[in-house]
């Protein structure tokens, strides 16, 4: 991967991460994290992984697709490209998955820690 396209990465999570938080009018999409961003070689695709510590799923993924044509520009002005990437939104499941392997440990200690005290 090139220098430069690893640059359009980091640049693209900033800037959207800005554009959510400060520019979006949907209030839904101020609380979601911009964890990756990753383009494809001839910039057709720029995936967004992203994720949420609240509410449903359905109603992220929706706010994330009426607003993608908003979105994909407002990025292609603070990016100042050539070619714009379309962009794609998928749930970042790594949060989640971590999340879930810490409740488990957690019952895993309490169990045990019941054991020793009896």
């Amino acid at each position: 991967m090139s220098l430069s396209l690893k640059r359009m990465e980091s640049t693209a999570l900033r800037e959207l991460s800005i554009i959510l938080n400060r520019e979006a009018k949907n209030e839904l999409l101020k609380h979601i994290t911009i964890t990756e961003v990753r383009i494809t070689n001839d910039l057709s695709y720029m995936t967004v992984f992203y994720s949420f510590y609240q509410g449903k799923m359905e109603d992220y993924t929706k706010a994330l697709e009426e607003s993608n044509g908003y979105l994909r520009s407002a990025l292609a002005k603070k990016l100042n490209a050539r070619k714009m990437p379309e962009l794609i939104f998928k749930f970042d499941e790594s949060l989640a998955y971590g999340n879930h392997i810490d409740e488990l440990l957690n019952e895993y200690h309490k169990k045990h820690d019941n054991k020793e005290e009896k």
